[in-house]
């Protein structure tokens, strides 16, 4: 172990490790670590510019610091900020938000809007548990990958998925432990919808006759849905019962949208419906309204949307999402909804819905963001932009280009704790043309 040096952690680095600096002035991230704290910790890895830390030894305590809930908080990746209090965590990631605005796209919104809460424990409706069978430990390890990718974290539960999983992790990891196949489950997919918990496990061979047998057991006694996934994602079956059917409802827009078990939805079911009547409030929707949805997957916000307004076209890279959106506007007897497939980093401007006139922009962006969006939108008909990230920086960059390039107004942004615990920033912002 190298030498311990002593360090004062002054703010909040953007993954939620503590920020220091050594006697020399160069920059140490340190894991677990709060501003204001004064710890006697050890390099873990250098880097030019900075260098890694853990805590040694504690000397100096914040008074917001509290005690992780998580037993393997500090060792699993999922969450990284278990020791700060939920409002202190929020507001850390409305500092983040703030900072990237000023930084990257030299912008500020004209308000702040209170940040979008929900319930912070047992939300994740989402998830890809690791699993590998550790022949020294003579055991299924399952959980999320640590710090270290290398390895998995031998998680006994976690208090972020939902109950019905995250309080079942050591009986799954004792259930693949007693199969055949063991060595050859590579991963858990967890999707739940409203009535159905669904888990698909990734055999790389197929199972005995035995090994499922033991999964449908598990699956009756616990009320869950077992499936297999032995191939690419097109194989999936349904293992125990012969049919799973995955659904959310979004009451408040008589909605209600079917998915697969690896699709991708929003982790936080709560925080979904709060986040589209959000969205929808912000947009102003009027009903003679002409809205265009970008990025929108299984038309988690463009079936909602198709209820308050004239029309609303909806477009997606991935062409398996355009038409279970397309199945689910039929489903919910919607016919003012139109779906597209196109890649959305590509230049679309002489696509048909491209070339159109839209009085609202919708965008839900991956990481890294929609710049490429706006070389051909929005056209001059467009006054109003509601932009929901999930990457300060991104929205940041793009908020600069509608700013300086589009003539429009920051007019207001905040963010949404999608993922408590964690330091992800989810973010909305609201740009009107001047």
């Amino acid at each position: 172990m190298t030498a311990l040096i002593e360090v004062s952690i002054t703010d909040l680095a953007h993954d939620g490790r503590g920020v220091a600096r050594r006697s020399d002035g160069k920059t140490v991230f340190v894991a677990g670590a709060l501003p204001g704290e004064t710890a006697r910790v050890h390099i873990v890895k250098r880097n030019r510019h900075f260098d890694e830390a853990r805590i040694e030894e504690l000397l100096v305590r914040s008074p917001q610091r509290i005690e992780p809930r998580c037993p393997h908080f500090g060792t699993c990746s999922g969450c990284s900020m278990q020791h700060l209090p939920t409002a202190a965590q929020i507001a850390a990631k409305q500092d983040v938000l703030a900072e990237n605005f000023e930084r990257i796209g030299k912008v500020a919104p004209a308000r702040w809007l209170e940040p979008l809460t929900g319930e912070p424990w047992g939300y994740r409706r989402k998830g890809r548990l690791s699993v590998k069978w550790v022949a020294k430990k003579d055991k299924v390890v399952v959980g999320f990958r640590e710090d270290n990718p290398r390895f998995i974290a031998d998680l006994g539960q976690c208090h972020t998925l939902l109950p019905a999983v995250g309080l079942r992790i050591a009986e799954l990891g004792a259930l693949i432990g007693g199969l055949e196949a063991r060595a050859d489950i590579a991963q858990i997919e967890i999707a739940a919808g409203d009535d159905t918990v669904a888990l698909t496990l990734r055999n790389l061979r197929p199972l005995s006759d035995a090994d499922r047998s033991a999964l449908v057991e598990f699956a009756r006694h616990h009320g869950l849905a077992i499936l297999l996934q032995p191939g690419g994602p097109d194989s999936v079956t349904p293992l125990w019962p012969d049919t799973v059917a995955l659904s959310f409802a979004i009451p408040e827009f008589d909605v209600d949208i079917a998915f697969r078990p690896l699709d991708f939805i929003q982790v936080n079911g709560d925080m979904n419906l709060r986040m589209i009547h959000h969205a929808l409030e912000l947009l102003e929707l009027a009903p003679g309204d002409r809205v265009l949805d970008l990025f929108c997957g299984l038309g988690n916000f463009t079936l909602p949307i198709a209820r308050r307004v004239a029309a609303v076209t909806g477009v997606e890279g991935e062409a398996a999402l355009v038409a279970r959106s397309r199945d689910n506007a039929l489903r919910n007897g919607i016919d003012n909804a139109r779906f597209f497939a196109a890649d959305l980093a590509v230049d679309q401007r002489d696509a048909p819905w491209a070339r159109e006139s839209w009085d609202k922009l919708l965008l839900d962006p991956p990481r890294s963001g929609a710049a490429g969006v706006f070389d051909y939108l929005p056209r001059k008909g467009t006054d109003r932009i509601v932009y929901v990230s999930c990457h300060p920086g991104s929205l940041a960059r793009d908020a600069g280009i509608l700013v300086n390039r589009h003539g429009f107004r920051l007019e207001a942004a905040g963010v949404m704790d999608m993922f408590p615990h964690t330091a992800h920033v989810e973010s909305i912002a609201t740009f009107v043309r001047e």
